[in-house]
């Protein structure tokens, strides 16, 4: 079993912008649910603030909360 790496690190990004879409979009599910840092492999603090910018993202209607 090989360690993930954490994919913000890995490309070194250090702010999650809630307006890039196509980047938020790998971390969600097919029925737009955010996934778990054990899929993902990415760290506990990137993880929260993945989660933000999506929250983010979904209030300013740019991403949906559910998809049909």
């Amino acid at each position: 079993m090989a360690n993930k790496q954490c994919f913000f690190s890995q490309n070194n990004i250090k702010h999650i912008d809630y307006k890039d879409v196509e980047l938020l979009k790998k971390f969600l599910n097919p029925h737009a649910r955010l996934l778990s840092r054990k899929k993902t492999g990415v760290t506990a603090k990137n993880q929260r603030k993945l989660a933000v910018a999506i929250k983010r993202a979904r209030i300013m209607a740019i991403l949906p909360f559910v998809t049909p």
